[in-house]
């Protein structure tokens, strides 16, 4: 087992951390953040991701995972360095690796000679050699390790990966990452740094062109009379397309596919080729939030001013507290600037946080939520909000009007009591 450090403990160096501890590794996790590393180490996750807290706490009692503010007790010893710090996306559309630059400028000159330095942030194509540049510490190799976990799903998605890409030009030190991963069962590509580097910004477009899509279908179903369920079911049983990522929403969002899909639409631009292809998938998705509001809008009359509207769901997706890019908030953005009042509840929001508009009234329960309001928005499918039923509802709305962005509901038991429904491609 080896000696590893982790640089950033976010969604990405936190999972990773617990994990590799979870795999028998000896794990040193730093951050700059003291508070947040005093209540890590107490076993205090400040995140919403299944599973996450009991690896934690696991990876303290049994000493294989400990953190520290101190760069020098992170690095010191360790032989193996993951950087996982957050890579944010500038207005312009590019990313801003500022803190990789920082985090690398801290730890270049106290690293162990021989040592291997791994880029788990997502970074922009030919970071890799920038990183180089930065150690100026020829003794040190740089490996591209890409994540590809989901909010939600992310520490099932570390110890049961679809695969474990590394990008290397030293076939020793990518051995050496490989073999951190030996109890995992994936299939393993060894490749150059760029091309692992781009291997993350393609599958993160290519989901996002497959939401848009469907979404797009969803419309045609919705304009010619068609279920969007079965026609998903019929394309999605053909071997070369099938069912993942081919359900319909609100349109997507998150820490992750917006950014990553801008960057790689400016570096692609930058390279010299015009990506309008995924200019397209982003349009279409900015349409998506239009629609929904559209439905909404119809289900009230025609006009949003003064109306009520209740929201179920703010975070971007469920099983998670990320609000980040969420769908919902941008709805609710375009909401506001009709005129409508909101009522929101969401299982991990009990007031106010950063990304949520002021003017939205914070609910502790859905059903609070309806009290008085126009239409009953379901934005985020959080298992809460499955077992809620019409008759539920239909005393605290003001009209009964549903519009379920993510087909939970059975039309037919909604509108048997009343109630207008509208879902996506239905």
């Amino acid at each position: 087992m080896s000696k590893i450090a982790i640089v950033g403990t976010g969604y990405v160096g936190l999972t990773a951390g617990a994990c590799f501890a979870h795999l028998g590794h000896q794990v040193i996790c730093y951050d700059i953040d003291k508070e947040k590393i005093d209540k890590l180490s107490n076993g205090q996750i400040p995140i919403v991701e299944k599973g996450l807290e009991t690896l934690v706490k696991e990876g303290l009692e049994e000493n294989k995972l400990s953190f520290t503010s101190i760069p020098e007790e992170a690095v010191s010893e360790c032989e193996v360095i993951f950087l996982c710090v957050p890579t944010p996306q500038r207005s312009d559309g590019t990313t801003d690796i500022s803190m990789v630059d920082s985090a690398v400028s801290s730890i270049a000159q106290i690293l162990p000679e021989n040592s291997i330095l791994v880029n788990k942030s997502t970074v922009p194509v030919g970071s890799a050699k920038k990183v180089i540049e930065g150690l100026n510490r020829p003794d040190i190799e740089v490996v591209s390790n890409p994540e590809f976990l989901r909010e939600g799903t992310a520490v099932d998605d570390f110890l049961k990966p679809e695969r474990i890409i590394i990008g290397s030009k030293n076939p020793d030190a990518a051995q050496i990452v490989a073999e951190l991963y030996k109890k995992i069962e994936a299939p393993l590509l060894i490749t150059d740094p760029i091309s692992a580097e781009t291997i993350k910004y393609t599958a993160n477009a290519f989901l996002v062109t497959k939401l848009s899509f469907i979404n797009s279908i969803a419309a045609v179903c919705e304009g010619v009379g068609a279920d969007i369920t079965d026609v998903i079911k019929g394309i999605g049983s053909d071997s070369r397309i099938g069912e993942k990522y081919m359900r319909p929403g609100p349109g997507w969002g998150g820490s992750c596919f917006p950014k990553d899909t801008k960057s790689l639409i400016h570096m692609a631009g930058q390279a010299g080729y015009n990506f309008r292809f995924l200019d397209t998938a982003v349009a279409v998705n900015e349409e998506q939030f239009d629609r929904v509001v559209q439905k909404i809008r119809t289900a009230v009359g025609g006009e949003l001013e003064g109306k009520i509207v209740a929201v179920w769901g703010l975070t971007f997706k469920a099983g998670t507290d990320d609000l980040r890019d969420s769908p919902s908030l941008a709805v609710i953005k375009r909401l506001h600037e009709e005129g409508a009042a909101v009522t929101a509840h969401d299982p991990t929001v009990g007031q106010h946080k950063e990304g949520i508009p002021e003017q939205v009234t914070i609910s502790k329960e859905p059903l609070e939520a309806c009290e008085n309001a126009n239409a009953v928005v379901l934005l985020t499918d959080w298992k809460e909000y499955e077992t809620i039923g019409p008759d539920d509802v239909t005393d605290r709305l003001a009209d009964l009007n549903l519009i379920d962005t993510r087909n939970v509901f059975n039309p037919k038991e909604w509108e048997d009591k009343g109630f207008t429904y509208q879902g996506i491609g239905r």
